[in-house]
């Protein structure tokens, strides 16, 4: 299992070269992807997505938000913050997914460094 951010998808759906979109090809083909609920939101939140776009990310399998999910996530942002680094609320909510479900994430986003190295969150490809 391996899940995606927006990033990774956005360049997956549009072609793009990377390891990253290899892996997530791979992963559809092989059922493995999931997404956190947040970047569905954020994928389907697109007013010119069109249907059959929409129709594929909804068939996408998501990470399910267990108990006590956003206390974690509010004390993973909150230990990256008392750093002095950039940690978004979006970010975080991926981040604590793959977390709690011990999965690496596809992201092109480096944001996300900081929740490698202070939270534990393993990368699916290097940034």
């Amino acid at each position: 299992m391996i899940a995606a951010d927006t990033s990774s998808l956005i360049a997956y759906l549009n072609g793009q070269p990377g390891k990253d979109v290899v892996r997530i090809d791979a992963a559809i083909d092989q059922r493995q992807l999931h997404i956190a609920p947040v970047v569905q939101s954020e994928l389907l939140s697109d007013p010119l997505l069109p249907t059959a776009l929409r129709l594929a990310i909804l068939s996408l399998p998501l990470l399910d938000l267990g108990a006590g999910y956003w206390e974690r996530v509010a004390g993973l942002r909150m230990k990256i913050l008392k750093q002095g680094l950039k940690a978004k609320m979006v970010d975080a909510m991926i981040a604590q997914c793959c977390i709690d479900y011990h999965i690496p994430l596809l992201t092109r986003d480096t944001d996300f460094r900081h929740f490698v190295r202070l939270g534990g969150l393993n990368l699916g490809v290097p940034l």
